[in-house]
C-alpha cells in the first residue's frame, strides 16, 4: 500500500511537471518582444475552453489583468484581443490596410472555401453582390415578406393552450423560415434530413479544428458532406424540371440578364449554407430573448400589441403583412434594437493580419487574428443610461421612460 502511494505521488508530480513545462513552453513560444501582454494557455488548445465556457467573464478577467489590449490563443489561432473602443474604431475603419476577415479555421473549413467570409478582393465583391441582390427592396416586397408571413402563421397556429419550449421553437423557426426562402417548394421535404445535420454543422464551426473521432469538428465536417449531397441533388432536380420557381435558389441559379452575379454550383451551395448559418444563431437567440423581455415587462408588451393591432385593424384577417406596414412600426423597431443591444448576440468580429502591424504600441505578427470585441459598448452608461434596463423608449427620439 505504501509503495502504491509513493508511485501515485510520483505520477502526480510527473504529470504536474509536464503540464507546467508545456504551459511554460507555449508562453515562451509567443514571448516575442513587443507583443501585447496576456497568456496563451496550452499548446494547440490555447485558452479555447475558458473562452467558450466563461464567455464575457473571460474577457473581463483578462482585461482586469492585462488591460484593454491583450493576447490569447482561441479557436486554434494566436489572437490579439481589443476591448478599446478607439482602437476598435480604427481597426474597423482601416480594414484594407493589412487586415482581412479572420474567421477561425474550423468555420472556414465547415462553411466552405467559397463562403463570403473566406474570400477576398474581387471574389468577395462578387459574393457580396450576389447576397445583397437577394435582399433588395424588390425581393423583400415580392418574396421575403409574403413567405415569412405565411410561414409564421402556420408555425404558431397550433400553440394555443400548450407549453412551448421557446428556445427549441425559435431555433426551428430561424432555420425553417430561412430554408423556405431558399427553396420554397422543396423546403418541407428536405427539412427533416437537413435540420439535424445543420445543427451539427453549427456546433462544428465553434470548435478547435482537430479532426478526431467524437469531436464537434469531425461531426461538423461530416454534416457538411451530407448537406452538400442534399443541395447538389436539389440543384440537379431544379435543372431537370421546367417549372419556374421564385425563391433565393432560383435567383442564384438564374443565367438571365437580371442576374448580374453568375455563380458556379459550388459557390451557390456555399452561399446557401452561409445564409442559413448567418441568420440562425442571431435570429433564434434574439427572438427567444425578445419573448423573455416582453414577458418580464407587461407594459412594453401592451404598447407593442397596440401598435400591431392598429395596423391589423385596417386589414382583413387573411391579409399578409406588407412593405407599407413596416414604416408605422416605430415601437416594434425600438423593441428589436433594445433586444439586440441587451442580449448582444454578436460580441465582436475577427480580422486577420496580412502583415506585421503595430497597434497601441504593441506588435501584432503576420497571420494573427485580431478580435475586435465590441460587446461592452452596449453596456456603456455614458451611451445608454441605466444600461441593464430593458427600455425600448431610449430608441424613440424625444421620448423616454
Amino acid at each position: 500500500m505504501a509503495l502504491f502511494m509513493v508511485v501515485l505521488v510520483l505520477v502526480f508530480i510527473l504529470a504536474l511537471s509536464i503540464c507546467t513545462a508545456l504551459l511554460r513552453w507555449n508562453e515562451l513560444k509567443f514571448s516575442k518582444k513587443g507583443l501585447p501582454p496576456g497568456t496563451m494557455g496550452w499548446p494547440i488548445f490555447g485558452e479555447t475552453t475558458e473562452f467558450l465556457k466563461q464567455g464575457p467573464n473571460f474577457m473581463k478577467n483578462q482585461r482586469a489583468r492585462y488591460g484593454s489590449f491583450f493576447k490569447s490563443h482561441i479557436l486554434g489561432c494566436p489572437t490579439a484581443v481589443s476591448m478599446d473602443p478607439e482602437l476598435n474604431r480604427y481597426i474597423l475603419m482601416n480594414e484594407a490596410k493589412g487586415l482581412v476577415p479572420g474567421y477561425p479555421q474550423s468555420m472556414l473549413d465547415i462553411l466552405g472555401k467559397c463562403n463570403i467570409a473566406a474570400v477576398h478582393g474581387s471574389t468577395h465583391k462578387q459574393m457580396r453582390g450576389a447576397l445583397l441582390a437577394l435582399i433588395s427592396p424588390t425581393m423583400i416586397k415580392q418574396q421575403l415578406l409574403p413567405k415569412i408571413d405565411e410561414f409564421m402563421r402556420n408555425f404558431v397556429s397550433d400553440w394555443d393552450n400548450k407549453i412551448i419550449d421557446i428556445q427549441e421553437k425559435t431555433k426551428q423557426m430561424a432555420f425553417l423560415s430561412s430554408l423556405k426562402q431558399i427553396a420554397s417548394v422543396e423546403s418541407t421535404s428536405i427539412a427533416r434530413e437537413f435540420m439535424p445535420e445543420f445543427f451539427k454543422l453549427v456546433l462544428g464551426t465553434l470548435s478547435l479544428p482537430i479532426d478526431l473521432p467524437g469531436t464537434n469538428y469531425r461531426r461538423g465536417l461530416k454534416a457538411r458532406k451530407i448537406i452538400l449531397t442534399i443541395l447538389k441533388q436539389l440543384i440537379g432536380k431544379r435543372r431537370g424540371c421546367q417549372e419556374s420557381h421564385k425563391d433565393m435558389l432560383a435567383y442564384l441559379m438564374s443565367k438571365d440578364d437580371n442576374n448580374r452575379y453568375k455563380l458556379s454550383d459550388a459557390e451557390i451551395i456555399d452561399q446557401i449554407i452561409t445564409i442559413l448559418y448567418s441568420g440562425y444563431e442571431t435570429v433564434s437567440t434574439t427572438s427567444m430573448m425578445a419573448v423573455k423581455y416582453l414577458h418580464d415587462h407587461p407594459s412594453i408588451l401592451e404598447e407593442l400589441r397596440k401598435e400591431h393591432m392598429a395596423i391589423r385593424e385596417k386589414k382583413r384577417p387573411e391579409d399578409p403583412i406588407e412593405w407599407n406596414d413596416l414604416k408605422p412600426m416605430k415601437f416594434t423597431r425600438a423593441v428589436i434594437f433594445e433586444t439586440s443591444r441587451l442580449a448582444t448576440i454578436v460580441n465582436g468580429v475577427l480580422r486577420k493580419t496580412t502583415e506585421e502591424m503595430e497597434l497601441n504600441g504593441f506588435v501584432v505578427p503576420k497571420g494573427w487574428r485580431i478580435y475586435v470585441y465590441t460587446r461592452e459598448i452596449n453596456y456603456d452608461p455614458f451611451i445608454y443610461p441605466d444600461p441593464l434596463a430593458f427600455n425600448p423608449w431610449r430608441w424613440m427620439l424625444g421620448i423616454s421612460k
